[in-house]
Order: C-alpha cells, then sequence, then structure tokens
C-alpha cells in the first residue's frame, strides 16, 4: 500500500513509518516539526520506500501525484507542555489540518485514519471509560486547545464518512511510551526517567493518587494496524487497562532502575484528570487486541533508548576546554 501519514516525525509516527515500510508498504511522511524530531525522519531517510514532505497541513497537503491508500493523521502536539505552548497551532491542526487530511483521502478515494485520544474524556466521571461516554471536558481551560481539537477531530471525520462517504477510523490513544519520546515532553514516564538518571527527584503533582494506564507502544501499533484492517468507523479505545497512582509508578521506576528515588510534591496542574483508564472491550471484541508488554519490560526498554540517547548527546557536547 502507499500511505501518507501526518506527524510522520513524532513519537507515534515514526514507528508507524517503521512498521509500514517493514512490512513492505511505500510511505509518505509529513511533518512541519513543530513537535516532531529531525532525528526520527533521518531514521528513513534513504529507505528507498520513503519520501518525507516539509509541510503545516494546517495550511494545506501538497498535492500528491501517486494514488494513496491511505491518508493517517497523526498530527498534533500532544504533550501538555507542547500543546499548551502552542494552543493556536494545535487547535488548527485538530481543524483544518483534519479536513484537509479529509479531503486529500476524498479526492484519492484512500482510507482515512484519524489518531484521536483519551483526553477526549477529560477529567472523566465514568471510570473506567468506554468509547459510549461522552466525556467531562473544560472547553476553555488551559488543555481546551487539545482537548477540543481532538473532539472535532472526531466530529468532522464522521461527518466525512457520514456525508461523503469517506472510509474512516478513529482511535482514541491512551497514555503511551516507548522509545523516541522527546526528553522534554512533560509526560510522566518521560520526566521520572530522565530526573532519575540525572540523579535528581522525580516530581510528583499532588498526593500521587491520580491514576494513569501505560501502554507500550508496540502494542499501540498492533492496534492501529489490526484496526486498518476492520471495516469498523466508530473510536476504538486503545490503551492497557492496568491503572497505576503515580506513587505506584514510582515504585516501578524505582525497580527498574534498582534504587531507591526521592521525590518532591507540586501542585497539581489544571484540569489534570484523576483518573484515566480504557474500556478496551470493544478493540478486544472487534480486533483480538489487547496489550501484551509488561509496564516494567516496557519500561526497561526504554530505559535502554534514554540511556543511549544520553551518551550521544554528551559525546556531540564540545569539550569545554578544546585543544
Amino acid at each position: 500500500m502507499r500511505i501518507l501519514l501526518t506527524g510522520s516525525a513524532g513519537f507515534v509516527g515514526s514507528h508507524l513509518v517503521e512498521r509500514f515500510l517493514h512490512e513492505g508498504h511505500s510511505v509518505i511522511g509529513v511533518d512541519n516539526y513543530l513537535s516532531g524530531q529531525p532525528a526520527n525522519t533521518a531514521l528513513f531517510e534513504h529507505h528507498p520506500r520513503f519520501r518525507f514532505v516539509q509541510a503545516d497541513v494546517s495550511l494545506g497537503i501538497p498535492a500528491q501525484q501517486e494514488p494513496l491508500d491511505w491518508v493517517m493523521h497523526f498530527a498534533s502536539p500532544a504533550s501538555p507542555p507542547h500543546y499548551q505552548q502552542h494552543p493556536i497551532a494545535t487547535l488548527m491542526v485538530g481543524a483544518q489540518g483534519t479536513q484537509h487530511s479529509l479531503e486529500l483521502a476524498r479526492a484519492h478515494g484512500a482510507r482515512f485514519f484519524l489518531a484521536s485520544t483519551s483526553e477526549v474524556y477529560g477529567d472523566p466521571l465514568v471510570h473506567p471509560q468506554p468509547e459510549s461516554y461522552w466525556g467531562h471536558v473544560n472547553p476553555n481551560g488551559l488543555r481546551s486547545c487539545y482537548d477540543e481539537a481532538k473532539r472535532y477531530a472526531e466530529a468532522i471525520t464522521m461527518a466525512y464518512h457520514r456525508h461523503h462517504g469517506v472510509d474512516t477510523r478513529i482511535i482514541r490513544i491512551f497514555n503511551t511510551y516507548g522509545p523516541r519520546m522527546r526528553a522534554d515532553d512533560g509526560r510522566v514516564i518521560t520526566n521520572f526517567l530522565h530526573q532519575a538518571l540525572r540523579g535528581e527527584a522525580l516530581t510528583v503533582y499532588g498526593d500521587g493518587s491520580q491514576t494513569r494506564s501505560f501502554q507500550y507502544i508496540d502494542d499501540l501499533v498492533e492496534g492501529i494496524v489490526r484496526l486498518m484492517g476492520t471495516p469498523y468507523h466508530e473510536p476504538v479505545n486503545l490503551g492497557n487497562p492496568d491503572e497505576f497512582t503515580m506513587l505506584e509508578l514510582v515504585r516501578v521506576v524505582q525497580e527498574v532502575l534498582g534504587r531507591p528515588l526521592q521525590i518532591i510534591h507540586e501542585a497539581m496542574p489544571q484540569d489534570d484528570p484523576r483518573q484515566r483508564q480504557p474500556d478496551i472491550s470493544r478493540a478486544l471484541e472487534l480486533l483480538g487486541w489487547r496489550p501484551a508488554v509488561a509496564l516494567r519490560d516496557g519500561l526497561r526498554l526504554t530505559l535502554e533508548q534514554v540511556r543511549g540517547a544520553q551518551v550521544i548527546s554528551q559525546e556531540r557536547r564540545p569539550s569545554p576546554h578544546p585543544a
């Protein structure tokens, strides 16, 4: 297949590129590097079935001469520090970026795949969260630029499906981690691993009783690939139903590192969800999918990459006393 993937230089996008190329597909990657990383593009730049286009999909997607089988829209800042730093760009990529991607799919008669998020549930009043739950979202809070952008993206995707007959898929991604996450993305696993390796105390917001569910990137990619082969158009949760408080996560990180870690507590960010756990009944029934990588194993794999990246960064740093 020939797949156009927006957000190809992002954390999730780069792993999808890798999977698709491994399976023999051709990939056209599109990214403007607002939150993606040039190093992720460099991983594939010499591959004969990969082509990269640097563009802001909010402004439009360059015309494609080759026929497309899929348009997959994964472009968007996804971590709170990034989308709060770029709130308007985040809203635009969820609105205009999604519409431009849908129009491209429609023009080519291609299937369309939207990466939505568990953030559409907001600070949920239903636990765990099934796809039928409409959410509890602050429409004008600090996180609303991301939450509402994705809720709109889902709405316009379903409108194109119902009105224009575009063959669409929607996933709601829950907390995902693994190699190639940006060191500054501000998400808890990234923060904990980098703080621990620098010998710093781990930052825990509030009393640490808030929960998250963590899936390893390979599990997410597998779920995406399975949904591509299933003619189902409603949203599908992809996440790990194993729930951890932040203090429990600290203990797991300590086990993986093999040493005790200090923690410091800071005030809870505005609208930070107290609970987050997916109901994956739909994914299990439709796709036969459930996460396979345990948190401890995934953290070990992620830690290896983080350590390696730190070593490379130190090697590239100029000497303070050049000869």
